[in-house]
């Protein structure tokens, strides 16, 4: 199927942009622009390359609840994203739709969940040369795919010692909620019923609004769980990162937890309080086996020692997190550091076929089924900042062209735009 959608991109793409065109030409936004058309070169010339600031207007309107609901999208909003922040620093509102919300959500769930269920976003299958059928449901999806050629069906012989929070939802004036990607994940049905077979932290820890509280007791019950744990992570590495250090400092009173079996005074969420009654018992020969781990002089390879049977690392550690890299593999030594996908609250962009490769070698196959992509030639005196970030000078944008998917050049350096459903 990947070599379908990628071998038909051209067609994939023009399909896309046609139809997010026709439905939502009446919008507002596209009114002004292109005042009913749909062509696809008006689009471009007229339709002009914005970053959030210059929509966050429109999406200020709709949060606020002062204006119809076509704006920016004809088809009914459901609340909105609210992104990481990983990009500039501080979230934005990403409207979303009832398709958009799966289309997203799909490349941000651990791939466990993934390989369990149908991918939630859509497909596209060559059906003519005039069609293409959309929401095609195979039993797993490619990152899943690339994953269990390389280490098997892990679920089926340990779990996952995953750093995962929830973030409390933002209701705006509009009564719209702004929730993380991963929240709305986490509170899926589908996900809270693989939760206990498959991951070592329980619902309460995820959803504890206490950040230290929640770390403590998602590595505590991570380090009891330590002989089922086959696969290490979070969404991104610098959380990872932040979990190991974690240990590193608390190490000592996580290993009295164990021997004792009783949690620290100082964990008073009621949540984590009841997980840890469940799961705490007095276990001195643990206690006394990792505190022989931990009281090494040196950290190298830490993470081997206290997860023996951890087969990677998952998480995302290109573009803004290749920084902690370097670190992460000290720790890790010799831990595959798997980035499997390529995605932000605008929409799943691309997946990771190779995924035991480095990531300072990482490359992603993009996926032309989910947004219109065009992508802005950078000159290649281009300037990068301490994260590897092209840092571009907007007066580049001006006078240069546009390039489709299909028509990049290898070796050209771009800046990518997107032109999603939503």
């Amino acid at each position: 199927m990947l070599e379908e959608i990628t071998t038909n991109a051209r067609q994939i793409q023009e399909q896309l942009l046609g139809e997010i065109l026709c439905k939502n030409a009446e919008t507002e936004y596209l009114q002004g622009f292109l005042h009913g058309q749909t062509d696809k070169q008006l689009f471009k010339k007229n339709v002009p390359i914005v970053t959030y600031d210059h929509i966050k207007p429109y999406i200020d309107r709709i949060a606020n609840g002062k204006a119809s609901s076509d704006i920016l999208l004809v088809e009914p909003l459901i609340g909105f994203s609210l992104s990481s922040g990983t990009a500039g620093g501080q979230p934005k509102l990403i409207p979303i739709t009832a398709e958009s919300a799966n289309v997203t959500e799909a490349l941000d769930l651990p791939e466990t969940l993934l390989l369990k269920a149908p991918p939630p976003f859509g497909y596209w299958h060559r059906n003519s040369s005039e069609e293409l059928l959309q929401q095609q449901s195979p039993k797993t999806n490619h990152f899943g795919l690339s994953i269990y050629r390389h280490f098997g069906d892990l679920s089926q012989v340990g779990k996952r010692m995953e750093l995962l929070y929830a973030k409390p939802d933002v209701e705006t004036p509009s009564g719209l909620k702004a929730s993380a990607v991963t929240t709305r994940a986490f509170k899926e049905s589908s996900f809270q019923a693989i939760l206990p077979k498959l991951y070592t932290s329980p619902y309460e820890t995820i959803f504890c609004p206490d950040t230290k509280q929640s770390t403590y007791c998602q590595l505590l019950f991570g380090l009891i769980q330590r002989d089922e744990v086959v696969v290490i992570g979070s969404i991104f590495a610098a959380t990872v990162l932040r979990g190991i250090k974690f240990i590193e400092n608390n190490w000592r009173e996580l290993c009295s937890n164990i021997k004792t079996g009783k949690i620290s005074d100082w964990i008073t969420d009621s949540g984590c309080r009841k997980a840890a009654s469940l799961i705490l018992k007095p276990n001195p020969k643990l206690a006394d086996l990792l505190e022989d781990i931990c009281s090494c002089k040196s950290w190298e390879g830490i993470v081997r020692k206290l997860w023996p049977k951890t087969k990677y690392i998952g998480t995302v550690c290109t573009g803004a997190m290749l920084q902690f890299t370097a670190e992460l593999e000290f720790y890790c030594g010799g831990l595959p550091l798997v980035s499997g996908f390529y995605a932000c609250s605008e929409g799943a962009i691309a997946i990771n076929m190779e995924p035991l490769s480095k990531p300072s070698d990482v490359s992603y196959t993009i996926l032309p089924n989910t947004v219109y992509y065009e992508f802005l030639p950078i000159k290649e005196d281009c300037v990068t900042d301490s994260q590897n970030q092209v840092q571009l000078n907007t007066s580049r944008h001006k006078d240069t062209e546009t390039v489709d998917l299909v028509n990049v050049k290898p070796g050209q350096c771009y800046e990518i735009l997107v032109t999603s459903p939503t």
